[in-house]
């Protein structure tokens, strides 16, 4: 009798039950053991494991970061503008035990329970923050924030964040028409306040000039006239001590120069008596 056949149906039926009676798991999965719907082992390692069919039934899970990315949410922060805020949410089970009797083990189950407790958080964060400060000065506290609220909720569905980001920040169009209209009155206004400065400035430094230029001049004439006092003065005495040195000459070139100015060659015409002051020289005979 030939054993061949018998060899190969015992091994058929090795390989059939070993794969009724085991499990394998891998390092990316995490799995649990049910018996009756009710969970009776979770621990796995990656491997082979054992399992009773038909009394037993194993459900596998993800064990790496998941990424939650949902369309962008409405938020109202606390200028009472409308904002699309677009995140994302890292994520991976902790617990497969809670996971699978939180969710039934279902993905999509999951994920909208995470989405509504992120979205409530960044709710609350929103409502206290302006635009400027969630855009720039407060980013990042805020996603900490969010962070902080969000991972003992989680933890309660055996699902650990890893952490949370948000990509964009955008208004709508009816609050980026309203919020632009905001922005184009307060430059208007700040504008409107500097050139109301300037002017106030530009005033101050032409009254500032012009007083400085009164001085200037005032402090010129000033000098002026007593540069011209002093030198008639000079002058004055100058001739006094010419008249002392020799009276006779001095009044000469006096009068010298009274004729020189006197017919200079124009056309004016004096009508003087011959024997006047004015001509006692002419008249001098001793004159030498």
């Amino acid at each position: 009798m030939n054993k061949l056949p018998i060899i190969l149906i015992l091994i058929i039926l090795s390989i059939i039950g070993l794969k009724t009676f085991t499990f394998t798991v891998t390092e990316k999965e995490l799995a649990v053991k049910l018996k009756i719907g009710k969970v009776i082992k979770s621990d796995y390692t990656p491997g082979l494991q054992w399992r009773i069919p038909f009394v037993n039934e194993i459900k596998k899970f993800d064990s790496r970061i998941q990424t939650l990315d949902n369309k962008p949410e409405s938020i109202l922060n606390t200028d009472k503008e409308y904002l699309e805020v677009d995140y994302f949410v890292k994520w991976r089970i902790q617990d497969p035990v809670t996971y699978y009797t939180t969710f039934n083990g279902l993905k999509l189950d999951a994920e909208r329970r995470l989405s509504d407790v992120i979205k409530n958080a960044l709710s609350e964060e929103f409502s206290n923050r302006t635009l400027q400060q969630v855009i720039s000065t407060q980013r990042l506290e805020l996603v900490a924030s969010v962070q902080d609220k969000t991972k003992p909720i989680a933890k309660d569905f055996g699902i650990e964040i890893v952490d949370v980001r948000i990509k964009r920040i955008n208004l709508n169009d009816a609050v980026s028409d309203s919020v632009f209209d905001r922005m184009r009155s307060e430059r208007a206004a700040e504008a409107a306040e500097h050139r109301s400065t300037g002017q106030k400035e530009a005033v101050n430094i032409r009254a500032n000039t012009d007083k400085q230029i009164r001085i200037i001049v005032a402090e010129a004439t000033k000098t002026a006239a007593l540069l011209k006092g002093q030198g008639d003065a000079t002058a004055t005495k100058t001739y006094a001590v010419a008249y002392n040195q020799n009276s006779d000459l001095y009044s000469f070139l006096r009068s010298l120069e009274a004729y020189r100015n006197s017919f200079d060659g124009s056309n004016n015409m004096m009508v003087l008596d011959p024997k006047s002051d004015f001509f006692k020289f002419f008249n001098n005979k001793q004159v030498q």
